[in-house]
């Protein structure tokens, strides 16, 4: 019995770094293939796509195993939906470290500009107008970082100010997207690591 339970939850840490073409296609361990295809759906937002692989899994998952699965699923959910409420309360239930104070910030943050396909129609507007502002405060703040800097050389023109502050905000967007991304890949590496760990 524990040798066919460390088959089938516990093959989440070692699927982790399959393409979704080769999860799609695993059959010995459907239920973890699933779960994580779920688990990146939901990291995309995509709760619609999220919601049908959690099925799967669990249609594919062995009674013992679907406590977790179903918990794991609430997790996923409630990220897809920019629930930050849900998430903390999701991941305490799932047994792994939840998310820090600044994560759901940030999820509460991309829930007013970027919100689910749920939301009504005011919510996406509301969210459309705090986008453009957000934009438009970047690339003044920019605009007034390439001024200052400037100042003690002799100034510049107009277009030249304009040029390097886009260039200011696109740097600043890459290294956050890159620290981002890198955080994420480091917390879901642990995240599974916990899961399959919980699941012995």
């Amino acid at each position: 019995m524990r040798i066919e339970q460390r088959g089938s939850l516990q093959a989440i840490q070692q699927l982790e770094g399959r393409s979704d073409e080769e999860l799609e296609a695993e059959t010995r361990y459907r239920a973890a293939a699933q779960a994580i295809l779920g688990a990146r759906a939901a990291e995309r937002y995509d709760s619609k796509t999220a919601r049908a692989h959690f099925q799967r899994a669990l249609a594919a998952a062995r009674p013992q195993e679907r406590l977790q699965l179903r918990r794991m699923a609430d997790a996923s959910l409630a990220l897809a939906d920019r629930r930050a409420g849900d998430l903390k309360k999701a991941t305490d239930r799932l047994g792994v470290e939840g998310p820090t104070t600044r994560q759901l910030r940030g999820l509460r943050l991309v829930g007013l500009l970027l919100p689910p396909a749920s939301a009504g129609l005011l919510a996406r507007v509301r969210g459309i107008l705090l986008l453009c502002l957000l934009i438009v405060l970047a690339c003044a703040l920019a605009f007034g970082i390439v001024s200052l800097v400037a100042l003690p050389f002799g100034g510049l023109s107009l277009d030249p100010r304009i040029f390097y502050s886009i260039l200011l905000v696109l740097v600043a967007l890459g290294v956050l997207i890159y620290t981002g991304r890198r955080r994420q890949r480091k917390a879901k590496a642990q995240r599974a690591e916990q899961i399959a760990a919980r699941s012995q």
